[in-house]
């Protein structure tokens, strides 16, 4: 006999219909779409997130306050801002409060946290990196002889992991200064820290240019800011002018130079625009502030993969601008030449 079986089922939507199967496909479609934006969504960092963009630290090491200093740092986060790197970069300034032990101890950090680069400001900060790291780039910044401080192999080729921005004073436009700004003089006095190595390499080169000029020529050094008063009042009674380079130990002490000098009568030529302001009274220099975004510029290069020692050292030389205080030329008696009408006029 021939059983019939009744069941609640409609016709059409069984699992082997054609319905049943078209609803699957939606159904696997739509499953596999979500997964797969939901692993976009999660993707992280260097791991493969395309929307998230890596910060890197950067590490600033500085090895004393001064104006000229402190202009290349902002120079520095401006040009960050120009290149577009403002929000893609985390800064960790230091200032070592011009102690080598707290430039040291810095730097051994600045490794430790394995930053991405430092900015070397200064010699001496340059040097004190450098001595602990031969994989992290370094930027130096005002250093007037990279050579000279044993930083690079050549201006052209580095070729280690150090590259950066010269602040080499042009040597002809300061000895043009002296000579104009103090016509009388028969003898140049330098006063410097004979143990930051670019000072010893900028009075070299002034001294020869000076004595080129028939001009003698005399010297006393310090050694730290404690000495630079005792220092400048012997000074002064050896000499007609004074010229004092990019000298971090010198710069950082302007006022009491300046202070001893002016009351002597006896002029400053100085190397960098903050030490005029400090109350020095011309300079040749180069604009620290754009010293500092060429720095920043180089940086950037440098996180898109450049290698510093195939970076050729940065030379502002033909950069520069020519300051004079006008207080301290009218204290002194000077009249400003007119060959330096467009000079920078401050303390008006």
């Amino acid at each position: 006999m021939e059983r019939t079986i009744q069941t609640d089922r409609k016709p059409g939507i069984g699992r082997g219909s054609t319905l049943w199967r078209g609803l699957a496909t939606v159904l696997a479609t739509v499953l596999v779409t979500g997964y797969a934006g939901a692993l976009t969504g999660c993707s992280t960092g260097s791991s493969g997130n395309a929307n998230v963009t890596k910060t890197y630290q950067i590490g600033v090491l500085q090895p004393v306050e001064h104006p000229s200093l402190d202009t290349i740092y902002k120079g520095f986060q401006e040009g960050l801002k120009e290149q577009g790197y403002a929000d893609k970069v985390k800064l960790d300034f230091q200032n070592a409060q011009g102690d080598q032990n707290n430039m040291n101890t810095i730097a051994q950090r600045f490794v430790a946290d394995k930053k991405d680069l430092v900015l070397a400001i200064a010699t001496p900060a340059a040097q004190a990196i450098a001595a602990q790291t031969k994989d992290i780039p370094v930027v130096g910044a005002a250093i007037t002889s990279f050579t000279a401080a044993k930083l690079v192999e050549s201006n052209e080729r580095p070729g280690g992991n150090v590259t950066g921005v010269s602040d080499m004073a042009p040597v002809d436009a300061q000895v043009a200064l002296i000579i104009d700004l103090a016509p009388q003089a028969k003898t140049v006095g330098f006063l410097y820290n004979s143990g930051e190595a670019n000072s010893v390499e900028q009075v070299g080169l002034i001294r020869k240019a000076v004595e080129a000029k028939g001009l003698k020529t005399t010297e006393l050094t310090v050694t730290s800011s404690n000495d630079v008063q005792q220092v400048a009042q012997a000074l002064v009674k050896k000499c007609d002018v004074i010229y004092s380079p990019t000298d971090n130990t010198v710069a950082s002490a302007m006022p009491t130079v300046a202070q001893v000098a002016n009351a002597a009568k006896i002029p400053v030529i100085v190397g960098a625009d903050s030490m005029v302001t400090d109350g020095g009274l011309a300079t040749a220099g180069v604009n620290y502030t754009e010293l500092g975004k060429k720095a920043a510029a180089m940086a950037v290069d440098i996180l898109k993969g450049a290698k510093p020692a195939d970076m050729p050292i940065k030379v502002m030389t033909n950069e520069y601008q020519v300051v004079i205080n006008k207080k301290v030329a009218t204290l002194l008696g000077i009249t400003i030449p007119d060959k330096y009408k467009d000079a920078q006029l401050v303390g008006e």
